[in-house]
């Protein structure tokens, strides 16, 4: 078994953890920072305080040890900087599970006062915003927040089970699943995808195969998948595969959480789309003739499958449109994802070989998804709503105009981007860089348009409404977004188009 590596922020943990899973389990534990040599210093707070890229060093050169030595599987508690320097991540993702454990800032800076020296802490506001993104690159995120350090084990625990490879790994305790990127072959009981799918696969077992397009996303056929299941003989032991993009895995979703109280689902996104967002979470839904996606359930799934070489069937407009989500992405997590969407850009607006920093740029959006999910499952704690950046007005669009999901998607981000410089939250710029990022990509960049009285009227039936008020989703900048509560008449009056007398 190889080693389990604990990353994360300064008080985050890590040590505590690392000694709890290895009093449970009999393996040895190592606190990396104990096996550093800083004779000459006195301690690893006076070499960082005074000399940090040195500590850095030492640092990097002990991980290689320790790594090398790691032959009895043990539980190695990094510091707080280790995985945000050099190539020291990725070397522990090469030999063993990394678990990143994550903390509030706030939470930090209480647990660490009365505590040893931490030279960084007096920065840490800044330092655990420009670490987030890396702690995101681990196997998986485990939430410390209200839960005993037993709790924390034995989460990680779960976690290390799952971890392998280039998976991410979404942690809800005995719910645990991996989103894997290596092809792979599981057992199904049925497999549900739509026409166009199916004729680029061959799957074994019975398929029930359902019209492509938002239209599918109904009552009528909820209904008529249900009865063929039946008929089929299904039971509660059975397991649906979910074989497609967002409408077959939003209405699989559905079939699998309601028919006989729900049953098991496995999803293998084919698109864009799928593979960052929807296939991830647990969020399923049919629509209604007033709004998209009003009626649904949270199940999350056994597993998700993404095969990246499947996008090299997808049509051309459907190539495009998963860019609204990629970019969607790259404005949550920061500068580092919005480069690599900007490296993927040739192939979206003009196909061809798949790109190398295609598989990254998946990879880092579904450990967005899955992090902000293992905290917040059913969007009452306040981070899943980050997810819905761009989903307001772009949804209200999509409903209204038929528009893929993406494309409406990345129109609903500039009408964010607008938003929040009205409301002096961004720089007006920022409008800007949206609208060139989305013609890059050869996907809707002209707002105007769209926003008519239907679809400014569709955007007061926003799940996220309560009375009179929305939970609105702004942008600071890249990197940096967070929610707002805004009048709906407020967001109808920034964005409603100016007329001349």
């Amino acid at each position: 078994m190889p080693p389990l590596f604990l990353i994360g922020f300064m008080a985050a943990g890590k040590t505590s953890v690392g000694r709890a899973i290895a009093a449970r389990t009999g393996r040895r534990f190592v606190d990396l920072d104990d096996e550093i040599v800083v004779a000459d210093a006195g301690s690893v707070a006076a070499l960082v305080a005074r000399d940090e890229p040195e500590f850095r060093r030492r640092e990097a050169a002990t991980l290689a040890r320790v790594i090398v030595a790691a032959r009895d599987n043990p539980i190695i508690a990094t510091g707080g900087g280790a995985a945000a320097h050099g190539d020291n991540l990725a070397r522990m993702r090469a030999a063993g599970a990394v678990v990143a454990l994550g903390v509030d800032v706030a939470d930090a800076i209480r647990r660490a006062a009365g505590g040893g020296a931490r030279p960084l802490l007096a920065n840490a506001e800044e330092l655990a915003h420009a670490r987030a993104p890396i702690y995101r690159r681990a196997h998986a995120v485990v939430d410390t927040k209200d839960r005993t350090i037993d709790d924390v084990a034995e989460r990680v625990l779960l976690v290390e089970a799952f971890a392998k490879d280039d998976d991410v790994v979404l942690e809800l305790a005995d719910r645990t699943y991996p989103i894997s990127f290596v092809a792979t072959t599981f057992k199904s009981d049925v497999t549900i995808t739509d026409r166009n799918v199916a004729s680029h696969y061959q799957p074994a077992g019975p398929v029930l195969a359902i019209e492509p397009g938002e239209a599918s996303k109904s009552f009528a056929t909820y209904e008529r998948l249900c009865n063929e299941l039946i008929a089929l003989g299904a039971d509660r032991t059975w397991t649906i595969r979910a074989l497609g993009g967002g409408v077959v895995g939003d209405l699989a979703g559905f079939v699998a959480a309601t028919l006989f109280r729900g049953i098991p689902i496995v999803q293998e996104p084919t698109t864009l789309v799928a593979m960052t967002d929807s296939a991830i979470g647990g969020k399923t839904a049919i629509d209604m003739p007033a709004g998209k996606n009003l009626v649904g359930a949270f199940h999350q799934p056994r597993a998700v499958y993404c095969n990246v070489l499947a996008l090299r069937t997808l049509p051309e407009r459907e190539r495009r449109a998963g860019f609204g989500e990629l970019w969607k992405y790259a404005l949550l997590d920061g500068p580092d994802l919005w480069r690599d969407v900007e490296a993927c850009t040739r192939w979206a607006a003009g196909g061809g070989a798949l790109p190398s920093a295609l598989r990254t740029v998946i990879r880092t959006c579904a450990a967005y998804k899955a992090a902000i999910v293992s905290r917040d499952e059913r969007e009452t704690r306040g981070q899943r709503v980050l997810l819905n950046l761009g989903h307001t007005v772009g949804h209200a669009i999509e409903s209204a105009s038929g528009l893929h999901h993406g494309e409406a998607v990345g129109l609903g981000l500039i009408a964010a981007a607008r938003v929040s410089a009205a409301l002096g939250v961004a720089a007006p710029e920022l409008e800007t860089e949206v609208v060139e990022a989305l013609r890059r990509t050869g996907l809707p960049a002209d707002l105007a348009p769209y926003l008519t009285d239907d679809v400014l009227g569709r955007v007061q039936v926003d799940k996220k409404r309560a009375g009179g008020k929305l939970r609105f989703v702004v942008i600071r900048r890249v990197g940096a977004c967070e929610t707002a509560e805004i009048d709906v008449t407020e967001i109808q009056r920034i964005l409603r188009p100016r007329t001349t007398p």
